[in-house]
């Protein structure tokens, strides 16, 4: 089996790239590392946050080391490495334009709990792809 390029499906590059970790159980994490297509909620602190539980649909697809992005859901992710990372509502895109910055640190979440920690060290296309508000 084979993992669809989101750029294919939404039509647009990533918005931005980040190196993650992964906390291992004894840090709270997660017994197993996921596959390709793993949609976990973003987190990231900013002033302008509505509540300090806010989480955004941002998800990522993980990179290899050579920085391709993994298509064979065989192939496992790493623990630790990088990852393009899609804003999935476009009129949310307007909303993290100036708050989403070569590194900010942020977090992977499964409901509550921060599974991974990564830190932006690229923007990708996120002042160029398309947003419901302009």
């Amino acid at each position: 089996m084979f993992h669809q390029l989101y750029e294919i499906k939404l039509g647009h590059p990533a918005d931005f790239r980040v190196k993650y970790r992964f906390y291992d159980q004894s840090e709270g994490g997660r017994k197993t590392i996921p596959s390709q297509g793993y949609r976990s909620d973003f987190w990231y602190h900013h002033k302008d946050q509505p509540n300090p539980n806010s989480i955004y649909i941002i998800w990522p697809e993980f990179e290899n080391e050579r920085g391709e992005v993994v298509t064979d859901l065989n192939e496992k992710i790493s623990s630790a490495g990088t990852a393009r990372m899609w804003i999935i509502s476009p009129n949310m895109r307007k909303f993290h334009k100036d708050k989403i910055v070569v590194g900010l640190k942020g977090f992977f979440r499964e409901g509550p709990n921060s599974v991974a920690e990564c830190e932006v060290i690229e923007i990708m296309a996120l002042n160029s792809n398309p947003s419901n508000k302009e």
